[in-house]
Formats: structure tokens, C-alpha cells, sequence
């Protein structure tokens, strides 16, 4: 039996600028290291493999707070210009 309605997904944004900063240091970290940090960011999000991003600056931990569902969010937000 197929179900037809769509699914909502409802994401709270609590501390989204806590998510931009967090962001911000692991670019820079990443940056700092000589990776391109817009890939390793990517390669996170869609494998959910940390070690795509350097444990240099303790980015590695920062970027584990956030969740990549808020990182994806984040990010089509400002793809589209909504925020």
C-alpha cells in the first residue's frame, strides 16, 4: 500500500547563529590546513563521515554540534535568499 500525502519535516531553528559562527571556523580551519573547505563540508554533509574535515582548531568537534540536517537548511536558505 502506497502512501501519497506528502511528508513534513519541520526543522526549529535554535541557535542559528551559533550554527553560521561554528560554520565560519571550520571554513577557516579547513582554509588554514590547505583544503578546499567548500568540498570537505560537502563530503560531511552528504556521507556524515568526520573526517572529512580537519581536527585542526578542534573543527571536527565544532562541526558535529550542528546537525546536517540544520547545516542543509542553512545553506538552501541562502542558496534562495530567504535569510
Amino acid at each position: 500500500m502506497t502512501n501519497d500525502e506528502t511528508m513534513s519535516f519541520k526543522f526549529e531553528r535554535e541557535e542559528n547563529a551559533k550554527a553560521v559562527e561554528i560554520l565560519k571556523e571550520v571554513h577557516e580551519a579547513l582554509a588554514e590546513k590547505g583544503y578546499n573547505p567548500i568540498n570537505q563540508i560537502v563530503g560531511y554533509i552528504l556521507s556524515g563521515d568526520p573526517t572529512y574535515i580537519t581536527s585542526h582548531k578542534d573543527a571536527r568537534n565544532l562541526i558535529r554540534v550542528i546537525e546536517r540536517d540544520e547545516l542543509l537548511e542553512k545553506m538552501i536558505r541562502s542558496f534562495i535568499e530567504l535569510e
